[in-house]
């Protein structure tokens, strides 16, 4: 009874070889997952192109909203630019064909006002699809989405300038839809260069950069669609018709001209002109340019200041 069974005695220690082995095993694993863990992406640009795409993709996903776009430009194209001829109101005076040309070209820069009004609508698509990119802030503000991008390490001034982006690349895409469609319904094309076709798109590039991180800043703080809503009224209709994307400067009221000289819009329809139509600007295209890389260098350093400062959630 006395008797110690050793045999099923449980031992309660180990060699001490053994457990130095184990203690520095058990290390070497640790510092292997430390190594293979992924470094967190601090960069201005982290998120950039996630947040882009996302939104690009609610819209090029959705036909219905691509057509309902491109109806505005397409009725002022196919109806207003047909039906306004100013070259059969000069030719009813009965003045020689010559001296009827050397009229347009002096107002128009070219004989076809359907020209003229075509490259003014690049402009008008830019507008108001830039318009959208603070209505996107609203929304995304409204229904929780801002929040969540709030709370991920991703800078807030890559929150706006994504919205920024995705409204510019579906301002391109449209500009290329509407001088196709341009070319089809009769625009020139005697002046159509590779070179100019290129700096247009530039030009739209940067028109929509500025105008969409013009929107995209007045949207910080709104969280109602209709207050939103009231401001690009409020905005986009004195950019569009204090501009000369419809009539030439020339024959508005001489205080109005003024406006249409200070006026950005005005410096990226002119530009387009004289690179897709050959027409003489009212600056020449150096001017143009300088003019509207200000504006959207400077409209986008306040829209990224102003996200540090208002864009909470």
């Amino acid at each position: 009874m006395d008797k110690t069974n050793t045999d099923t005695k449980t031992p309660t220690s180990k060699n001490p070889e053994d457990q130095t082995k184990t203690t520095e095993q058990t290390l070497a694993e640790e510092e292997q997952k430390f190594r293979a863990a992924p470094k967190l992406d601090r960069s201005p640009f982290h998120g950039l192109w996630a947040l882009t795409n996302r939104d690009l993709r609610k819209w090029y996903t959705s036909p219905p909203q691509l057509l309902i776009s491109l109806i505005t430009p397409i009725v002022w194209l196919g109806l207003f630019g047909k039906a306004l001829n100013f070259a059969s109101f000069i030719s009813s005076s009965g003045i020689p064909i010559a001296q009827q040309n050397a009229i347009l070209i002096s107002y128009f820069g070219t004989t076809s006002y359907f020209s003229f009004l075509s490259c003014g609508m690049l402009a008008f698509i830019v507008l108001f699809t830039s318009a959208f990119s603070g209505m996107s802030v609203v929304f995304d503000r409204r229904f929780g989405f801002l929040d969540k991008a709030l709370s991920t390490p991703v800078a807030r001034g890559t929150i706006i300038m994504a919205k920024v982006f995705q409204s510019v690349g579906k301002s391109l895409i449209q500009s290329g839809i509407i001088l196709i469609i341009a070319v089809i319904l009769g625009m020139e094309t005697s002046h159509f260069t590779f070179l100019g076709v290129l700096g247009t798109f530039l030009m739209v590039f940067l028109l929509g950069t500025a105008l969409s991180a013009l929107f995209t800043m007045l949207a910080l703080r709104s969280a109602d669609w209709q207050t939103q809503q009231a401001i690009i009224n409020l905005v986009n209709l004195p950019l569009l018709f204090a501009s000369n994307a419809l009539f030439p400067a020339k024959l508005m009221p001489g205080w109005l001209q003024d406006v249409v000289k200070v006026n950005p819009v005005s410096y990226a329809i002119d530009g387009v002109r004289q690179m897709l139509i050959g027409a003489h600007g009212m600056n020449s295209l150096l001017i143009d340019f300088v003019v509207i890389i200000a504006f959207a260098v400077v409209l986008s350093a306040i829209c990224i200041v102003l996200s540090w400062r208002f864009l909470s959630k």
